[in-house]
């Protein structure tokens, strides 16, 4: 059960950081070193949350 929960809020943060990837990609302003640096997030939790499911 706690693999369970903790696979949800991996997955509730890998899309918070979805949301902020996008907002921050619509602004024109946009700095590419923090959309990098959350994609790297993104793309770390996605990996922790496909090692879980594999367990």
């Amino acid at each position: 059960m706690a693999t369970e929960a903790h696979l949800a809020s991996l997955e509730r943060k890998h899309q918070e950081l979805e949301t902020k990837i996008d907002k921050a990609m619509a602004s024109p302003s946009a700095d590419d070193l923090a959309i990098n640096e959350l994609k790297r997030k993104k793309l770390a939790l996605k990996d922790e949350i496909e090692k879980l499911k594999t367990l």
